[in-house]
């Protein structure tokens, strides 16, 4: 039997970051995305996501671009530009 997806769709989740806005230092929040193929994702909200309590540089639904960067805990994509 073959790994198969959804046939009614190729794409997948991926966890991405997102980078928080007026937090007074760099900070970043995971989430998912939905991998679209091209380098292109589209942003998924958290389940605890609170407009209210932060911003996101692209909200959930943003179709994004992500650079691949390093950090502590190994490599991991970041959000980076608007791909609407």
């Amino acid at each position: 039997m073959s790994a198969a997806t959804d046939s009614s769709t190729s794409e997948k989740k991926v966890r991405i970051y997102v980078r928080l806005l007026n937090e007074g230092t760099d900070v970043s929040r995971p989430t998912e995305a939905l991998d679209l193929g091209n380098g292109l994702f589209k942003l998924l909200s958290t389940p605890d996501y609170n407009l209210e309590s932060e911003t996101w540089e692209f909200p959930p639904g943003s179709l994004v671009r992500c650079e691949k960067r390093s950090g502590a805990t190994g490599s991991y994509l970041l959000a980076t530009t608007h791909a609407d």
